[in-house]
């Protein structure tokens, strides 16, 4: 289960639109996990160095701005150099279906357009946290 589970909400990139990560956030806290938001314009080093200091169980990234793919991949390098290629990343934002594709093929572990359930965001966390938890 996720209880006592620790998830950082980021906002990388230079997007300004952090609706989608608040209501994330709020929907997250509300399901019973504690939430660590970052806040806007935070870079790869920045969303990473958060997780690690607040050793969290997954990240969130909203990212509106279209640098979804380098964005990610960095964060996602950034993570492994750290030993923190475990803890799962899940995605939100404006993302083709292609990139949709290749962002999972990277290790994202899911990735939620316009319009998702918060639901299924919850679900799809909860689902990430017990895997690494080995509670699957």
């Amino acid at each position: 289960m996720t209880e006592h589970a620790r998830v950082l909400i980021a906002k990388p990139g230079l997007d300004g639109h952090d609706r989608g990560a608040k209501v994330t956030a709020r929907a997250l806290r509300d399901a019973g996990m504690e939430v660590i938001y970052t806040g806007l314009r935070q870079t790869p080093e920045m969303v990473v160095e958060a997780a690690l200091q607040e050793d969290v169980d997954a990240i969130g990234l909203s990212i509106l701005s279209g640098a979804h793919m380098p964005l990610t991949g960095r964060i996602l390098e950034l993570m492994a150099a750290n030993e923190m290629a475990d803890v799962p990343v899940l995605l939100g934002g404006i993302i083709p279906d292609e990139d949709a594709t290749r962002l999972r093929d990277m290790g994202v572990a899911a990735v939620f357009g316009p319009g998702a359930s918060l639901d299924d965001v919850i679900a799809a966390f909860r689902a990430a946290i017990a895997a690494r938890r080995g509670n699957v």
